[in-house]
Formats: structure tokens, sequence, C-alpha cells
């Protein structure tokens, strides 16, 4: 294990070789807790960075930036590569005329998340960092390419001051309708035409909007000497122009500029800093991989990075405050052992890089920013069965979230449902509820659950983050593994998060691998878990029994 502070060299970056839980706590379910004028510079795209192929890469004190990115699916997938530009000008465009892309993706439960007719390729991310909660000057470069001829498109962008659009080069019309910026750029854009979009505007350190489960506050989250990023579900819009989806995904370059004393984090590899004018900053991060825009951490402050190593070698970096490197060392460490008990069961760790960001504020919730889990400093100040069970959570999800993405909001269950699932398991064994009594407690629970916050995989917008899709989610898994067998559900589980490395998969899609891998019919059994309007009987424990439904 070494300790460096920000900006010491950690020697060559690697090559090769990312949980909300309640903590995100629900209402009325069990408390279980033992368990922002910009530059100029920032007002034009930047040039492409020959900083990005340097070879040495540092370790910083400061604040932290996780993404993380993958491969879109389904709305937007990218085809074959296009060629760049746009239609020649000496012949007609082919296909249908070009037309307004859509607002969103279509996702019953956030209709306007995502938008249509086009694929990002990369954002490029410029933050002016000053001081806490004082805006200061931003810019995003997003590079796209056009599944429709585009007369328009949408970008998902919330409050900020707006100073300018560009597309490739040319100022573009830009409107806000709500938290969508329509933009009309000066020439329409061809179907398969690849563009660059360069947003400028100011950012407000202080924007965040509150919802009423477990994640409640969330956007950006000050801290006393800086702000750590919480954009699960949809607040990364408050962070940077993105297409805010958990199945689109794309890599991420950060350009953080800070004060000298203060250091900037985010996902993956620290690329390279270098001085700028006024005795500044600038951190240069790349996620390494595709990444979900709910999924990106941003921290700055005074930090520590705490460097060691998981198994096969994988890096693993901690960030911490000054202040709290000795007091959250103890659980800390045990990230490797969380590692490999988790590679037993779903197989080897789908990133390059993992650590914990500890959050020096008042987090509600843990969160799974991809391959830099943020961690409220309270949850490694504690017990350690607590610890640990929401240490294992944020990690499972960067195989169940992070690397398999959830299609739609609805199949939430998944990802909760498995986070809650193995952090249950792995207390089981160290010092916690065993995992029946848990599962029992859920059980009797489980129809007052459906009948306030809907089924597991029927979620509304505003019961996303109920109870129902941690514990309850986690009971279908528990049913599945009772009906099949601990055999056979250890090889549904590494054939889901092997088949869809990577990738999105839904709810039908779990169901039709668990019943090939299983060699049964699994859709009847699990439909009624998983949509009934009543808990159906447990396997194997027919004593059990559902509490009585309260209105």
């Amino acid at each position: 294990m070494e300790i460096t502070p920000a900006g010491d060299l950690a020697g060559p970056p690697r090559q090769g070789s990312g949980t909300g839980r309640p903590d995100k706590k629900p209402g009325r379910e069990r408390p279980d807790r033992r368990s922002g004028r910009p530059h100029q510079s920032f007002l034009r795209p930047r040039p492409r960075r020959a900083a990005l192929a340097l070879a040495g890469a540092l370790t910083l004190t400061g604040a932290a930036i996780c993404f993380d990115l993958f491969p879109r699916e389904g709305h937007g997938s990218p085809g074959p590569a296009a060629p760049p530009g746009r239609l020649a000008a000496s012949g007609p465009a082919e296909g249908p005329p070009p037309s307004p892309g859509a607002s969103g993706i279509g996702d019953p439960l956030m209709p306007l998340a995502g938008n249509g007719g086009y694929t990002v390729r990369r954002y490029t991310l410029d933050f002016d960092w000053r001081a806490p909660r004082t805006p200061f000057e931003a810019g995003a470069t997003i590079s796209a390419t056009a599944t429709q001829a585009l007369s328009r498109f949408d970008l998902d962008f919330a409050g900020n001051t707006l100073h300018g659009v560009t597309v490739d080069g040319a100022p573009a019309t830009a409107v806000r309708d709500g938290d969508e910026l329509v933009i009309t750029p000066a020439r329409p854009i061809p179907r398969g035409g690849a563009f660059t979009v360069h947003v400028a505007y100011t950012a407000d350190p202080t924007q965040q909007r509150h919802r009423d489960d477990a994640i409640r506050d969330y956007g950006w989250v000050p801290t006393p000497d800086g702000t750590v990023v919480c954009a699960q579900p949809d607040g990364a819009k408050m962070i940077f122009p993105a297409d805010d989806h958990p199945s689109l995904r794309a890599p991420v370059i950060f350009h953080v500029t800070t004060p000298a004393d203060i250091s900037a984090v985010a996902n993956g590899r620290l690329v390279s800093t270098s001085k700028r004018p006024g005795g500044r900053v600038e951190w240069t991060y790349d996620s390494e991989q595709p990444i979900a825009a709910q999924l990106v951490q941003l921290a700055i402050g005074k930090f520590r990075v705490v460097n060691s190593r998981g198994p096969r070698g994988l890096p693993v970096r901690d960030v911490v405050p000054d202040g709290l490197v000795g007091d959250t060392e103890e659980y800390r460490s045990l990230t490797p052992e969380h590692l490999a008990w988790l590679e037993q069961r779903l197989g080897p760790y789908p990133f390059r890089r993992y650590g914990v960001l500890v959050g020096d504020t008042e987090l509600p919730v843990a969160l799974e920013t991809q391959s830099l889990s943020v961690v409220p400093k309270d949850d490694l100040l504690g017990d350690r069965v607590d610890a640990e069970r929401n240490l294992v959570h944020e990690l499972t999800h960067h195989w169940t979230g992070d690397s398999v993405a959830v299609r739609r909001w609805s199949d939430l269950w998944l990802s909760e449902g498995h986070a809650r699932f193995y952090e249950r398991l792995y207390s089981d064994s160290h010092g916690g509820v065993s995992l029946e009594e848990a599962m029992r407690d859920a059980y009797a629970q489980h129809d007052q659950w459906r009948h306030d916050d809907g089924a597991p995989a029927e979620p509304t917008a505003d019961t996303l983050f109920k109870v129902m899709r941690y514990d309850g989610s986690a009971l279908v898994l528990y049913a599945l593994r009772e009906k099949v067998g601990a055999a056979a559900f250890e090889r549904i589980e590494k054939s889901w998060v092997s088949t869809y490395r990577g990738r999105t998969a839904g709810t039908q899609d779990f169901i039709a691998l668990a019943s090939r891998v299983a060699d049964e019919d699994l859709k009847p059994f699990l439909t009624d878990w998983l949509h009934g309007p009543r808990t159906p009987p447990m396997p194997g424990h027919p004593d059990w029994q559902v509490d009585p439904v309260e209105d």
C-alpha cells in the first residue's frame, strides 16, 4: 500500500487490464443503517491535446471525478464507422429529408431522458474550478454521429448559465426548453455524418435536486474545500450537457484546472498534470472505458491518494480527504478481499482499476460512480459490518449496473437487487445478519412494498429508489436460487455478467438467460415475482408468511 499527495509521480500508466443502495433508504421500510464570467478559452472547442499520449501518470491530492463508459446499445447504437464531415455539396442527400431528433429515447419512466437522432462518441469536459460554492467557467465538447438526417437535436442540460453553442465550429441556435437544450445547426447534419458540438457555460456547483426516496439530494454535493458529484439518477445534466440515460454510454476526457493546493480526481486514469498561468494546475483524466452520465464522478478538494493492488495486480486507488486517511484505513484496506470474494461469484472484475472516494460531506448514500465509488465518511467511521455491507454493495454494482447497464429504468431491480443480494450474502459470513433471516424479513414485508412502491420490475418514476428495488429485488434472486439450486444459480449469475459485459440488458434478457442456463422455463416463475400484485410462495419455505397490507 502506498500513500501519495496529489501531484506526486506514480509511475507510468497501466494499460488494459463503477451503489446506490438505501442507505439510499426509502420511505416506510424498516431502518437498516447498521447495517460558478467564463474565460475566452472555454467559449470554443479545445484542440486535441498531446497530453493524452503522455506516458507519465501522476497521483494527486484533491478532488475526484469518476467516469467510465460503455458501448451504447439499442437506441443510437453505433454502426459501422461513418466518414467524417457532411454530405458532398455536389449531390443531393439520400433518404428522408432532415428532421428533428427526438427529445428523449422513450423510457416510460423518464420520457425526456437521453436524446434521439445521434450517438455520442466522446465527451471532453473542461472545468476551471475556482472556489467552493462559486460559479466557474466550463465547456463541453461532444463528438457524435448522426443516426438520422438532423435538422436539430437536443442535449439534456439543466440550469447553469449558457454562453454559446457551436456545431463543427459554426455558431448554432440554442434554445432552452425545460431541461432540454434544443440546438439548430447552421446546416443540417446528414445521416451517418460525424459532427462536433461545443457548449460554453458557467457551471453552478451549488445546483441540486431532491427526490423523496433513497437518493434524496443529488447533483453537485459541496464539501468543505470543494465538491463531489452524485448524478444518479438524472443529475448529470446539472453538471454538463449530456445524453443522460443509463443505457447510453461514451468515453470521457476531463480537463480540470484548480488552485495549486487543490486536487481534482475523476473516473479512470490520471493522464497528466500541467502548470497553468496564475499558479494553477490542470488535471487530465481519461475514463478509459465508456460510461453512463449518471456514473460520472468529479471530486475537487484537498485529498491524499492511497494506492494498493487487488487480485492479479489490479490498481486500487482510494481518494481520501487529508484529515481522514488514517481513520478510514481499516475498512478501505478490505477492498482487495472484497474484490477477490466477488470475483469468485461473478467472474473477473470488469474495469481497469477501482477505488473508494471518501466523501467529506453529509451524503445520504454511497454511489457506484464507475471505477471510483463515492462512500460517505460516516460509513467508514462506524461499525465494520455496516461498512463492509456498503463497500461490497457499491463494488458489486461494477459488475451489475456499471458493466451490465440497465436498458430501461424499470430494469433497475437488476442493478440494485444484485448489489443488495451480494451485500447480504457477504455479510452473512462476516458477522452480519444471516441471509435467510434477512430474506425472511423482506418476504414478510413484500406485499406491503408491492402495494406502496410497485412490484420489483414495476416501479414508477417516484418509487425507483424505494426499498422494493433493494431488499425486495434481492428477495427475487434469493427465490430464484431456492428454485434452481445454488449451483445453477451461480452459473446463471456468472453467465449474466459475462454475456452482457459492457452492454445493456433488461428484465426479459435475464429471464431468457436464466431459463437457458437452468435448462427450464423460468418465465412464469420470474414473471410472478417481478410483475405480480402479490408475493408468490417462497420455494423450500412453505412456512414463510407475508404480513397483511396496511393502507
